[in-house]
Formats: C-alpha cells, sequence, structure tokens
C-alpha cells in the first residue's frame, strides 16, 4: 500500500520560512512526478510545484524565486522549501504523486494524494 505523509506545515509571520516534507512508502520516485497542491476554500485548488524523477522541476508563477522543490531519493521524501512567505500562501497543501506529470486539473485525482498540512502566513 502506497502511503503519502506529509509534516513541516505551521503557523508563520510574512517574510518567514517553512519546509515541508512528504516521505512515500510503497512507492518509488524514478518514473514518477512528486508535487504539491494547495488548497483554500472557496478557490481553485492549484498545483504549486513539482519535480520529476529526472530532477526537472515546475513551479507556479506566484512562487517562482521563492519556493524549492527537491528530492532525497535515498529517504523516498520531497520537500517544498518556501521562502518569503506572503498571506496570500496560506492554504492546506497536499503531497501528491502520479505517473503522469501533474497539472492543476488533477487535483485530488493523481495516483497518490496526501492528508494534507496547513500552512498559515500572518500579516
Amino acid at each position: 500500500e502506497v502511503e503519502l505523509v506529509e509534516s513541516g506545515g505551521g503557523s508563520v509571520q510574512a517574510g518567514g520560512s517553512l519546509r515541508l516534507s512528504c516521505t512515500a512508502s510503497g512507492f518509488t520516485f524514478d518514473d514518477s512526478f512528486m508535487g504539491w497542491y494547495r488548497q483554500v476554500p472557496g478557490k481553485e485548488c492549484e498545483l504549486v510545484s513539482f519535480i520529476a524523477g529526472d530532477g526537472t522541476t515546475y513551479y507556479t508563477e506566484s512562487v517562482k524565486g521563492r519556493f524549492t522543490c527537491s528530492l532525497d531519493n535515498a529517504n523516498n521524501t520531497v520537500y517544498l522549501q518556501m521562502n518569503s512567505l506572503k498571506p496570500e500562501d496560506t492554504a492546506v497543501y497536499h503531497c501528491a504523486a502520479d505517473h503522469a506529470a501533474l497539472e492543476t486539473g488533477m487535483c485530488g485525482r493523481t495516483n497518490y494524494w496526501g492528508q494534507g498540512t496547513q500552512v498559515t502566513v500572518s500579516s
């Protein structure tokens, strides 16, 4: 059974940093895409970032230059380092994995989906 377990969420002030972690069990990254979506009640779910097994990354425009997605194959863990956080980054962040490249329309429908971790940024 595959399981994705996120950690690292919390509350910070604007300008602060957080690092989210997602550890996968029963799953290997080699030919897959791992990434992060975020959800805010009343708003469309957004694909934030993903990383492919070859290290290729994608970032949504609003987080470019502030967030970094990285992979630790030895520990089956994907990270999202979030710097210069803004109040508009407040959301529940979900780890996701799929054998196809992640897209916004796949929110909640990827092969594997984590339970989510809350990130709250205060002004």
